[in-house]
């Protein structure tokens, strides 16, 4: 009886740490935060479908949506740069930040009530 609890235990333990080992990995290659080649581009081509979104919507000005893709092609080309000698953890972490910082601006700037009808109040 005891061998079949000490063997049932090894294995449970084993089963579970596979996921993690899984896990840390794919962690460290970036794949969890968006960072491979598809994802990356995925980010930036959300937030620019956001922006046009916001250009036909109303929400958005002509101007603010031209400083918007600014920002987004800047930080886009910052990416690549940062990418070709791999992405560090700093780099990875500090495109997160450019990004998440650009898409509260998308979302501040489409509920700002400055819609762009010649009224400026």
């Amino acid at each position: 009886m005891k061998k079949i609890l000490l063997s049932i235990a090894a294995v449970s333990a084993v089963a579970a740490a596979v996921p993690a080992v899984a896990s840390a990995q794919a962690y460290e290659r970036g794949y969890d935060r968006g960072y491979n080649q598809d994802v990356g581009g995925d980010r930036v081509a959300r937030l620019d479908q956001r922006i046009d979104m916001g250009i036909r919507r109303g929400g958005l000005t002509r101007d603010e949506a031209w400083r918007l893709k600014g920002d987004l092609r800047e930080t886009a080309r910052l990416e690549s740069r940062y990418r070709r000698g791999g992405l560090t953890g700093w780099e990875r972490a500090d495109l997160d930040r450019r990004y998440d910082r650009i898409s509260a601006q998308i979302r501040y700037e489409r509920h700002d009530r400055d819609y762009g009808y010649g009224r400026r109040y």
